[in-house]
């Protein structure tokens, strides 16, 4: 990134770095409006540490008498797994001035300042804001069609203000009955489509919990509308709703007006709870498990320790949630209505990977953005509430790490898919031979992802970084209130603009399969080029990346030259040809060459 967009703060010299690592490191300290700059005096090549700003969660005064008497000691705890500290002389260097500095545009929201996003305007030879058009991509899933359309009955955002403008309803719905739904949903998120299987029809709707209090109250006209989308799916007479909670919590919550269906009152509904915990035990989890990476790693308990942070249970329960919405609509070929609480959170997860399990466009680089920005931040995922852009108040009970989970599941459902080692993923097709309605293959692709690891480490860092506007605040109506896509970048500006260091080079786009990730603690992995990646002793010698960029330049230099062979055996064959007539006997076979 360009520091000429930066404005520089403070400069602080004969700053010690405490490297957990390699020991203490004398440098200058430097602060911008964007980020934190260490560089060292000593070393060559010289050590360097940046920290965006915006990943800085809260900073706290700690004790570093090691380091001499007159010293003050400075710990920046940040939200990507790492907490430098740092160690200087009180009398070179006021201990008020650093932390106000740093305080200052850490937090800029808590300071009456913009956020960096607003400041940034690097010009991009891509407009990351183009990427996703709503209209585009449900005309890409095949509507409107009969039984669904394209409402504009949310564009100015009255109906729910946390919900995008377009939305798509059942076609027979009337508004007298819609408004009705819309007082029985909790913050009036409606049972809208997602997602529309492009031969059975099947859907996956979103919404939230039912209004339903604790006399069980019911809607006749909620009742009518659930009906109304498993009548739009004509291979099957049944409904499965997947409520996330756990259901005691569900029961809990009738006590404060929310609750869920019941059987009784929605005849053709299957209710299934899928017994994820709230945010505040994700919030939890992750805690637990920065201690067990961050700043050593105890060898010895290394696997008992990561357990015990229970996060890879958690990650394996939210797979195991969306293989099972997924195999219900592609096996079992019926519609499914996925809610949690108020339908932004584990909502928006149980969505977004079954959908990426089932429609291998969202595998695509184009595709994952076009998720992102549909699910995530269309549908009003809170990222200001979940993350705490620019935000002093880090103790918020609403924070929690709930897109990290997300990436994290794709990253597992990427490794299982490019590990040659094991039959780990199935893929399931049902257009690979006409005649055939599925056909089950073992593990034979190389990868089924366009994109690689960095792309979802690149959207993680982003996530916190407030460079990009992509991100920012709770939903769709307070970004056009803030202007955010006229006045800031888009994220995929920057990664549209050097696709090569995103791309997987083994991708191969095998059109219509299903992924079906194994949910199973055997086969799930802590991401330790994710969350121990400031660890040196736990890096690779030579960068992933770097290794997949080279094997992008191979393959390009390789299909350039299978492109040149094609061209050489159709002129041979053009030349042949004439030289023999149109004789019936010699007919030339193209050649098909794939690499």
């Amino acid at each position: 990134m360009s520091m000429l967009m930066e404005s520089f703060c403070f400069v602080a010299k004969d700053v010690m770095y405490i490297c957990p690592f390699t020991g203490a490191v004398s440098g200058t300290l430097t602060v911008t409006d964007y980020k934190l700059y260490f560089k060292s005096m000593e070393r060559e090549p010289p050590f360097i540490l940046d920290v965006n700003l915006g990943v800085i969660s809260r900073l706290e005064t700690i004790g570093v008498q090691s380091h001499g008497e007159n010293s003050c000691g400075m710990e920046i705890v940040c939200k990507d797994m790492r907490n430098p500290r740092f160690a200087y002389k009180k009398e070179e260097q006021s201990k008020l001035e650093i932390f106000e500095t740093l305080t200052k545009h850490a937090f800029p929201l808590s300071n009456d300042l913009p956020l960096f996003a607003f400041l940034y305007k690097e010009k991009f030879p891509v407009d990351g804001w183009k990427v996703y058009d709503p209209v585009a991509e449900y005309k890409r899933q095949g509507l409107p069609n009969e039984s669904w359309t394209i409402s504009k009955i949310n564009s100015n955002y009255e109906v729910c203000d946390t919900y995008p403008a377009l939305l798509v309803i059942p076609t027979s719905i009337m508004d007298e009955d819609l408004r009705r739904v819309v007082a029985f949903r909790a913050k009036h998120r409606i049972p809208v489509l997602s997602w529309i299987h492009p031969e059975s029809q099947a859907t996956i709707v979103r919404c939230s919990q039912p209004m339903v209090g604790p006399n069980d109250k019911r809607s006749k006209e909620d009742e009518k509308y659930l009906q109304t989308i498993m009548d739009a799916n004509a291979q099957s007479h049944k409904l499965t709703i997947f409520d996330a909670r756990q259901s005691g919590v569900a029961e809990t919550n009738k006590a404060k007006d929310g609750g869920y269906e019941s059987e009784s009152f929605y005849p053709n509904a299957e209710l299934t709870f899928l017994e994820i915990p709230n945010i505040h035990v994700m919030r939890e989890s992750l805690r637990k498990l920065k201690e067990v990476v961050y700043p050593v790693i105890d060898e010895a308990k290394w696997l008992s320790n990561v357990d015990s942070t229970h996060w890879l249970e958690y990650i394996r329960l939210l797979l195991a949630g969306a293989v099972r919405v997924a195999d219900k609509i592609e096996s079992g070929k019926t519609s499914v209505v996925v809610h949690c609480s108020d339908g932004w959170d584990r909502t928006a997860q149980l969505t977004s990977l079954p959908m990426l399990m089932l429609d291998s466009y969202y595998r695509t680089i184009k595709g994952f953005q076009v998720l992102i920005e549909k699910e995530w931040v269309s549908f009003g995922h809170r990222f200001a509430a979940r993350i705490g852009h620019g935000d002093v108040n880090h103790a918020n009970s609403e924070r929690s790490p709930l897109f990290v989970q997300f990436i994290d599941c794709v990253w597992q459902m990427m490794r299982q898919a490019s590990d040659h080692s094991y039959s780990r993923l199935s893929f399931l097709t049902s257009k690979c031979v006409p005649q055939m309605t599925r056909f089950l293959f073992p593990f034979q692709f190389p990868a089924a992802f366009e994109f690689n690891e960095l792309f979802l480490i690149t959207i993680l860092d982003h996530l916190y970084s407030c460079l990009f506007g992509t991100f920012l605040y709770n939903s769709e109506q307070e970004r056009v209130h803030q202007e955010v896509q006229t006045k800031t970048v888009s994220l995929w500006s920057y990664v549209n603009s050097q696709l090569e260091e995103f791309t997987n080079p083994f991708y191969v786009n095998y059109e219509n399969h299903v992924l079906y990730p194994v949910a199973s603690l055997r086969h799930l992995e802590l991401w330790v080029n994710y969350y121990v990646r400031w660890n040196p002793r736990m890096r690779p010698q030579m960068p992933v990346h770097q290794n997949l960029k080279e094997l992008m330049a191979i393959r390009y230099e390789l299909q350039r030259k299978v492109e040149e062979l094609q061209r050489e055996a159709a002129t041979r064959s053009i030349s042949s040809a004439s030289d023999r007539g149109s004789s019936p006997s010699h007919s030339s076979t193209p050649l098909h060459t794939t690499v």
